[in-house]
């Protein structure tokens, strides 16, 4: 892994209680160029689509492929991010939702903030997902 990651640790040590088994740290230190994604829905990049209506880990799951798809149009890897922010309307949501994040992150190990918000930019929207990625100078 390129960048220095602070701290790292499971959730399913952290919070024995969920179900939850994603790879996260308490900071990261990073060098390179800054790729910024913007906050990603269950929604199809090239149709503006929404998909997956009512169901929060296949939106969370979009949310992710965007996001990856993003990034390597950017030149970057989800191995290059560094930090994300997932924003759910219901703390029911969080397992599903942070399950299928986790999926892929696995030995990632992004810092993370997690919020419940009273809604999203559109009502279907259940979860929304955005990333801070560094390319790093050695690439």
């Amino acid at each position: 892994m390129t960048h220095t990651r602070i701290r790292k640790f499971n959730t399913k040590n952290t919070y024995p209680e969920q179900k939850l088994d994603n790879d996260l740290c308490q900071a990261v230190v990073a060098r390179g160029s800054i790729v910024f994604v913007r906050g990603q829905v269950g929604q199809d990049l090239d149709t503006a689509a929404s998909i997956a209506i009512g169901d929060p880990a296949a939106q969370a799951d979009r949310a992710m492929a965007n996001i990856k798809t993003l990034l390597e149009e950017a030149g970057a890897r989800l191995e290059d991010i560094c930090k994300i922010t997932i924003y759910i309307i219901d703390p029911r949501y969080r397992e599903p939702v942070y399950r299928k994040v986790g999926e892929y992150l696995r030995g990632v190990f992004p810092v993370s903030t997690g919020l419940v918000v009273s809604a999203l930019a559109r009502p279907e929207w259940l979860v929304e997902i955005d990333a801070t990625a560094v390319i790093p100078d050695n690439r």
